[in-house]
């Protein structure tokens, strides 16, 4: 069994910054990409930024030059840094990993439980 734990989300104010961490539990042998996604209230769940186990990213238009995801591989973890956060970033962030080899087997891929970011004055 794997799981994932987001952490780092919450209230900040236009222009602030946060950094969302999530870490991932279990007896794991291997991991492919590992990403983050927000959900907005009403709307779609979208990506916003991946990191593949190589270290190639990709972001969303609409949060490149402000995000950056990076990983810890040897801890099974992955970061995103916000800055210059705007209240339309305002969502659920989940964390997934895709490809996940554990001892007792192989996921395809595995969700966090998400955790809200909210931009307001």
């Amino acid at each position: 069994q794997v799981q994932l734990v987001e952490s780092g989300g919450g209230l900040v104010q236009p222009g602030g910054s946060l950094r969302l961490s999530c870490a991932a539990s279990g007896r794991i042998l291997s991991m492919n990409a590992m990403g983050w996604y927000r959900q907005a209230p009403g709307k779609e769940r979208e990506l916003v930024a991946a990191i593949t186990s190589g270290g190639s990213t990709n972001y969303a238009d609409s949060v490149k030059g402000r995000f950056t995801i990076s990983r810890d591989s040897a801890k099974h973890t992955v970061f995103l840094q916000m800055n210059s956060l705007k209240p339309e970033d305002t969502a659920v962030y989940y964390c997934k990993a895709t490809k996940v080899l554990v001892t007792t087997g192989p996921y395809l891929e595995v969700w966090g439980q998400g955790t809200l970011v909210t931009v307001s004055s």
